[in-house]
């Protein structure tokens, strides 16, 4: 409600008619046949009325003379108060309520837009049965003096035996306008000063417009527009990412991960900056991005697309909530720690990813870097192999060569330094090196006084007949199954097999995990690569119980698997 001239006016219940002219009369002032209780705004000072002054609030029963008055106002938060003018024509909010349990009657003055005060303005205890009526009249009143007067009620609310709905302030009517309207200034505006003001303003938006241009400046060429994946505009992911400021998720040697939500789609992504300062090899890399950009995988990171900006190459993958696994097994401070069938389900996810890329896809996919801190968790903790930026592709059948050593300290197959060829085999030491990882909650090489190689360390436990002192502490005695983190143990030392061709391929690895084929034993002798001079096969390597059907499955796999890489027994 609003007011723009002096005048009282007062929000009323009374019963059993409407009220009428009793504020106006005198007659039948203090009269307790009026039923007539109301709160008045006024901003005349009625001696006669026993008015405190010409701006107050009061509280009114069947009397014009306030049972309760204060000054027009509000309490601040810090019990400070403030001052409001009746007269000054801005809107104001004004809630009356009535606790019938205390029998208190509150009023609070506050301007709109601000939130209500917790301490009312006016607060009186009443017992409103005794002056209002079982039929009662809830409505508005107000009187003139001797100035025009308008008064303006913009909306209100009324609820009984509850809090009344709150007003939306936004669907208010405006206040009518007073006085005349203003005269259009641009006809007092000489013409020189809007012609300078339009030369102005072209300029300042040229500027605009070429440092946004510079700002959001991409390179593209025409090759690029047959890489596969999606290409995203820098304008969207900066906006995503806040300019790259506020969300940094991860970093590490191939640059920066930070968190964004896409404007368009509200999807959130995770975009990572790879810096490249040569355009050698850039164009294979970008093939590589297209194809890996087809995968599809629930246990894969999925790539949804690249932009490519002067010295850096962004890349913007799903977005997993989680984040690392090495963040839940390494990280003491981490408040969660993961259980086994966490664990377990977490090895069997990533199982099934490595098997697709490297038999389940049109291509041969070579990760080149699987390991713990690559292994990414999702909302619900399922583990998704994230990060090819090393991985190649080859066909199906043929010989992978590459010219360099790929991957993580720790990870690296013992016959890689040597060869210098990535093959499905040494992502199977390092999906074993992980698989210990998991099981024993620390890291594949620790260094503290001395550098522990964990695969070491668990052949030497079993050496001494506790091999399963090396799980994690951290899962306690009853909060695994012994067999299944015994299998992950063993299948582990299994796939960091020294020898290659020794080594499980994925498909096998996934039917030892899901129990279709039980492991055989295997003796220490053999873990540690003891080979005779004449180079006997993996078969002459069990332990004198494994039967023979374990190790014709073996004998037979481990042959196909060195023909698919072109070696010989």
């Amino acid at each position: 409600m609003a007011s723009r001239s002096p005048s009282p006016q007062r929000l009323t219940f009374r019963g059993p008619s409407p009220v009428s002219s009793w504020a106006s009369s005198t007659t039948h002032n203090g009269n307790s046949s009026n039923h007539v209780v109301a709160v008045e705004l006024d901003t005349i000072l009625s001696t006669e009325f026993d008015d405190i002054d010409d701006n107050h609030v009061g509280i009114d029963v069947n009397d014009l003379r306030s049972a309760s008055s204060t000054t027009a106002g509000y309490f601040i938060d810090d019990g400070g108060f403030r001052n409001l003018s009746l007269r000054s024509g801005e809107p104001m909010q004004l809630w009356v309520e009535y606790d019938g349990t205390d029998m208190r009657l509150n009023v609070t003055l506050f301007p709109i837009g601000a939130p209500k005060p917790e301490v009312p303005l006016l607060s009186k205890t009443i017992e409103l049965s005794k002056f209002v009526l079982k039929d009662t009249y809830v409505g508005f009143s107000s009187s003139t003096g001797s100035t025009i007067t308008s008064h303006y009620i913009l909306g209100w609310s009324f609820k009984m035996n509850g809090k009344a709905a709150d007003l939306h302030l936004s669907e208010l009517p405006s206040l009518p306008r007073i006085g005349p309207k203003d005269k259009p200034r641009l006809l007092t505006v000489g013409l020189p000063v809007i012609l300078s003001a339009v030369v102005f303003a072209a300029v300042m938006i040229s500027g605009i417009m070429l440092w946004r241009r510079y700002k959001y400046a991409e390179l593209l060429e025409d090759w690029e527009l047959e890489c596969g994946p999606r290409r995203f505009s820098y304008k969207d992911l900066y906006q995503a990412t806040k300019g790259f400021k506020e969300r940094e998720i991860g970093r590490g040697g191939f640059g920066r991960v930070y968190k964004g939500v896409l404007l368009k789609d509200k999807r959130e992504v995770a975009v990572k900056r790879v810096s490249h300062e040569s355009r050698q090899g850039l164009r294979e890399f970008l093939a590589e991005i297209a194809s890996i950009g087809r995968l599809r995988h629930r246990n894969i990171v999925q790539l949804l697309g690249y932009c490519r900006r002067k010295g850096e190459l962004l890349l913007v993958y799903d977005y997993m909530s989680n984040g690392s696994l090495d963040k839940f097994l390494f990280d003491k401070n981490k408040q969660t720690v993961l259980n086994w069938r966490q664990r377990f389900h977490i090895v069997k996810g990533v199982a099934s990813g490595v098997l697709y890329l490297h038999e389940g896809w049109e291509q041969l996919v070579v990760h080149r870097d699987i390991k713990s801190s690559n292994v990414l968790l999702d909302g619900e903790m399922n583990g998704r192999l994230g990060d090819f930026r090393l991985s190649r592709l080859y066909n199906h059948g043929t010989d992978p060569q590459t010219t360099r050593v790929a991957g993580t300290l720790g990870y690296i197959a013992p016959e890689l330094p040597k060869t210098g060829r990535n093959t499905v085999a040494t992502d199977v030491f390092a999906f074993g090196a992980f698989l210990l990882e998991v099981a024993c909650g620390r890291r594949s090489i620790e260094s503290s006084d001395e550098v522990l190689n964990l695969v070491d360390w668990v052949i030497d436990h079993w050496r001494k007949g506790a091999v399963m002192e090396t799980v994690d502490a951290r899962l306690g005695s009853d909060d695994f199954v012994a067999e299944e983190v015994e299998l992950v143990i063993k299948l582990g030392l299994l796939c960091t097999h020294v020898v290659p061709r020794s080594r499980p391929n994925m498909r096998q690895v996934m039917q030892f995990l899901d129990r279709d084929i039980e492991l055989p034993g295997f003796s220490l002798d053999y873990i540690n690569g003891v080979v005779p001079e004449h180079d006997r096969g993996f078969d002459d390597f069990f332990m004198s119980d494994a039967t023979s059907s374990e190790q014709t499955f073996f004998r037979s796999s481990m042959v196909e698997e060195s023909l698919l890489f072109g070696g010989g027994r």
